[in-house]
């Protein structure tokens, strides 16, 4: 294997994942959300999961600046280690947000579809589980 096809081949994968990703959330937003009660739920769940994200990542990012504040001044690894660093924990903290935007709302869509059976409720369940895992191997 060439070392340009080694290097291309990662970066194809990831780019794909990213567009799968991306047609995946687009289909399950356009799936039904359920009728008025399910939708008054979904909603308390997704400020819950709001709510949740933006406290956990505020800790993070404490850490996180730090941590390249850190990397920075040891000489051995310099600028270049932390803005790789920052890189990788901001599109990391993003794999994490969408995936969690698309988790929680493809809840209420699986209860949607479960209402005509297994296999519809089953394609928006996998499809959404699916979105974060895909996300955190393309945006990685």
């Amino acid at each position: 294997m060439s070392y340009q096809l080694a290097l291309w081949l990662p970066l194809l994968a990831g780019a794909l994942a990213i567009v799968y990703g991306v047609w995946s959330t687009r289909w399950i937003l356009a799936q039904p959300a359920g009728n008025q009660r399910m939708q008054e739920i979904a909603q308390a769940v997704q400020e819950g999961a709001s709510a949740y994200m933006n406290r956990q990542y505020t800790t993070i990012a404490v850490v996180g600046v730090i941590i390249t504040v850190v990397l920075a001044l040891i000489p051995q690894l310099g600028m270049w280690t932390a803005g790789g660093f920052v890189v990788g924990a901001v599109f990391s903290g993003l794999a994490g947000y969408i995936g969690m935007f698309v988790a929680v709302r493809a809840n209420v869509r699986t209860a949607d579809a479960a209402q005509h059976g297994l296999q519809p409720a089953m394609a928006v369940a996998f499809r959404g589980g699916s979105v974060t895992g895909l996300l955190v191997v393309g945006l990685g």
